[in-house]
């Protein structure tokens, strides 16, 4: 480090402790101002560069609403400490722009290569949408002046010429008070020839505000003053010039984007650069994680001002961490900091601290005690700082998740043992902590929102300019992500999701299937997505499935990044959950399709109508958050109807199968070559070997058949819980078990066999109703659920009373009595399921995104 460097450190460092006393603060800067002055700090080279977008304390109102909630002005940056800070970083020169306000130049005021400025606060009349406008080079009465005309913004720009000052409009592209619309920004560009680029939004909007700009015409101009009659200013009023500003509220980011005028040695020569169109905006644009970052650190800064919490950094590790990713340092600090984490060694005790819920502080001070265990990489940073080539925002980011991850998988188990023992006054302590955990991640949902949120004005921008959408922008076809937490598994759901993901490639839409799952395996298709969970919970009543939980920070990062824009999501379990999360901070629609008839199943699995009747409360308040809801069947959609759901965001899906794959040719003696079999005719069923599929009604049935019939054979094919259990009970007869079957033998199976068996009355659809018609076998189903709506009734199948093991029986031995009724049946299903193809029912799915369900909804436009 310099001499200069140590000096005005120094002199900083009793700036600092000398804050709170005027006096001495005040004469403490005029010596740093005379110091830098007679050693011409920072002399300009050749350019002159400016941060033309900064703020300081005296910015006091924020918009975000967890800085209101706790109290904390929109930033808490010293205006010496801005100054010093942008002078280090390569600044010639330095201003503040706070909301409204001159304090912050005006403390800066006396220091080398400052001028005032301020960012003013002003309206359309019509509707209050509020703009910001960066003024330059102004005094306190203009100042004031300002203040009495900027409600009208049709007041205060004529007021800006006649005074020849300098304005900009702010981040043009971002809804101030969410009220910007095309209309309005067309109006700008008729009222504003300067732009600002701006650095803590998202960069993608500064391509799109430059594409824009370039692309502006004459004509442009002229049919825009026609529309709303209103005159542009200036000679040249069309060509639309830009700076550009860090838009800083922390002291994190200062200086990484500004504005340079080459061959600029004075602050006339800048501004005559600016306005000859010879300024170059560097830098870096924001992204969602840039901006969270700073408001944990406005909020770090509000709370260590608040509670003197300087003075224990040395004692407290989880402040020490705080302050090594949200403290902007001076220039030799980390050395300082080094020290102090020399001098007190932390002795981790994790192995005998309880993991149990508590105080966020605690918990936090808890994991991270645990991260730095086993972490070299944390250490290392909290010691000198670590990797410097990984930026600071995403390190802090990579710990946020860790951390948020932990406390949402022990929150995620204590809720579930509460749910499944009915302890419900018990889950009041883990409602709160998920509070406290809301809580601790907000800055991350209010950063991606806002991020999302300027990208949908863009893109409605964009499109409504009379330029149209840029010519090089990316591909807008639409692009759906869909949510599961059954990708791998062998069931139905996971099994057409495999196959949409085929048609989708082969048909060239943009699906991407994203799941949660501990398999090693690498997915080489773009189109699947799986994330690692953060932790499973086991079921016990369902012990071959697990609710995996999800990283739920990466998955929205993922989103982001991704730019999808819709969600849809197969699961109202953890991973659903984080869908309409997603969706809703991200501010896309977001679907979801019934599978599964949760509530039943729970009936089923516990034998506790108590536990039904608080899954069908869970199931209704999760799909009424949706924008829409597909179901299967007529019935489903009624049974929903039933329990409150809103009827007009219910629609029917088609569901196809592969006609080609199961097909009647199939039909070669596979069960003679592989397994015992009794000549006769072959019942079949094929599903999960579980209660909640009535198989205890279909082995009653059977029995009682047997005694009878000696041709019938049962063949189970599946697996599943009751397996077990069923064979056992089935042990008295020649009921045949293969257990899982796919592929080609699946397909085998079915055209091998006579009558195909489904007593459930828990399925919402039954895919395997459609497989077994495909494959030319009539079809049993029971008067309850989806299954019914598969077939033609006397044509193709037959409809029981469900729970009904005598009707049942009845309605088998009436059909195999009749072998030539029971082969036209056979060729019925197979010719009705002729135009059920999966690659039809795709495209149709697929459609049903693109087209309003309800009035008022707007068809999923093309996106940003």
């Amino acid at each position: 480090m310099g001499e200069m460097e140590q000096w005005s450190n120094g002199v900083m460092f009793l700036l600092d402790q000398y804050s709170n006393t005027p006096s001495l603060h005040y004469s403490f800067s005029k010596l740093l101002a005379i110091y830098l002055k007679e050693h011409n700090v920072m002399e300009s080279s050749g350019s002159v560069k400016i941060d033309m977008h900064l703020h300081s304390k005296y910015s006091r109102n924020p918009s975000t609403w967890i800085l209101k909630k706790i109290g904390c002005p929109e930033s808490f940056s010293e205006p010496l400490l801005l100054y010093q800070l942008a002078r280090q970083r390569g600044l010639t020169h330095v201003t503040i722009t706070d909301h409204n306000q001159l304090a912050g130049s005006l403390d800066i005021a006396h220091l080398p290569d400052t001028f005032l400025s301020e960012e003013v606060t002003t309206y359309f009349p019509e509707d209050r949408c509020k703009l910001h406008v960066l003024v330059y080079r102004i005094d306190e009465t203009i100042h004031r002046e300002i203040q009495t005309l900027r409600e009208n913004v049709f007041e205060l720009v004529p007021y800006l010429r006649s005074r020849d000052i300098f304005h900009v409009l702010a981040h043009p592209l971002f809804g101030v008070n969410e009220r910007l619309t095309a209309p309005h920004f067309e109006r700008c560009l008729l009222l504003f020839n300067y732009f600002e680029l701006n650095g803590a939004r998202d960069g993608q909007l500064n391509i799109l505000l430059q594409d824009l700009l370039s692309r502006f015409r004459r004509e442009d101009l002229e049919k825009l003053a026609d529309r709303y009659n209103l005159a542009p200013y200036g000679d040249r009023p069309w060509e639309k010039r830009l700076t550009g500003g860090s838009d800083d509220h922390s002291t994190l980011s200062i200086g990484l984007q500004y504005t340079e005028v080459l061959g600029a040695r004075t602050l006339p020569d800048y501004f005559e650069g600016l306005e000859q169109g010879r300024s170059v905006v560097s830098g870096e644009a924001s992204s969602p994680a840039s901006l969270a970052r700073t408001l944990y650190s406005i909020a770090y800064q509000f709370y260590c001002h608040k509670f003197k919490l300087d003075k224990y950094l040395h004692k407290d590790l989880l402040l020490r961490l705080l302050h090594r990713f949200l403290h902007s340092p001076h220039q030799g600090e980390s050395r300082l900091v080094s020290k102090v984490y020399d001098l007190f060694h932390v002795r981790l005790r994790s192995s005998k601290t309880q993991q149990t819920l508590q105080s966020l502080p605690d918990y936090l001070r808890f994991e991270i005690y645990k991260l730095l265990s086993g972490d070299p990489a944390l250490k290392q940073f909290l010691k000198n700082g670590g990797d410097q080539t990984q930026p600071l925002e995403d390190q802090w980011f990579s710990l946020v998740n860790r951390i948020s991850n932990r406390i949402l998988f022990q929150i995620g188990n204590v809720l579930l043992d509460n749910l499944s023992q009915g302890n419900v006054f018990s889950l009041f302590q883990a409602v709160g902590s998920a509070g406290s955990l809301y809580f601790l991640m907000a800055p991350y949902f209010i950063a991606f929102s806002h991020f999302a949120q300027d990208r949908h004005l863009a893109g409605e921008i964009s499109r409504s300019c009379p330029l149209g959408p840029p010519p090089s922008s990316a591909d807008r076809r639409l692009r759906i992500a869909h949510f599961t937490d059954t990708f791998y598994q062998v069931n139905g759901v996971a099994l057409t999701l495999q196959q949409q993901v085929a048609m989708a490639k082969k048909n060239n839409k943009r699906l991407t299937v994203i799941t949660c799952d501990w398999i090693d395996e690498q997915d080489t298709e773009p189109e699947i997505k799986k994330f690692r969970p953060v932790g499973s919970y086991d079921l016990a009543e369902y012990p071959e499935f697990k609710l995996h939980f999800p990283p739920f920070l990466e998955m929205l990062q993922y989103c982001y990044q991704e730019q999808f824009m819709a969600i849809h999501t197969a699961t109202p379990g953890p991973v659903g959950l984080a869908a309409l999360a997603i969706a809703r901070i991200l501010k896309l629609p977001c679907y979801s399709t019934y599978h599964t008839s949760i509530p039943q199943y729970a009936r089923y699995l516990t034998e506790d109508s108590d536990i039904e009747d608080l899954a069908w409360k869970y199931i209704c308040w999760y799909y009424e958050q949706m924008d829409r809801v597909y179901v299967p069947s007529q019935s489903t959609r009624q049974e929903l109807i039933g329990k409150g759901l809103a009827a007009e965001k219910i629609q029917l899906f088609a569901r196809g199968i592969d006609t080609q794959r199961f097909h009647p040719d199939k039909r070669n003696g596979y069960f003679e070559a592989r397994f015992p079999v009794w000549p006769g005719f072959k019942l079949l069923y094929v599903g999960r070997v579980s209660k909640e599929k009535n198989l205890r009604v279909l082995g009653e049935a059977y029995k009682r058949l047997w005694q009878r019939r000696k041709d019938l054979q049962l063949i189970i094919v599946g697996d599943g819980p009751y397996l077990k259990e069923f064979q056992d009970w089935m042990s008295d007869t020649p009921c045949l078990f293969t257990g899982y079957l796919d592929g080609e033998n699946l397909a085998a199976a079915y055209a091998s066999a006579d009558l195909f068996i489904f007593p459930s009355s828990t399925d919402t659809f039954g895919n395997v109703i459609l497989e077994a018609q495909a494959s030319g076998l009539p079809v049993i189903v029971t008067n309850q659920g989806g299954p019914q709506e598969n077939i033609l009734p006397g044509e193709t199948g037959v409809i029981v009373p469900a729970d009904d093991p005598q009707a049942l029986g009845e309605a088998v031995e009436n059909l195999v009595a009749d072998p030539l009724r029971l082969k036209r049946m056979g060729q019925a299903a197979r010719q009705f399921l002729e135009d059920r193809s999966f690659e039809k029912a795709f495209q149709e799915t697929w459609e049903m995104y693109r087209h309003p369900l309800r009035p008022g909804e707007s068809v999923l436009a093309e996106a940003f």
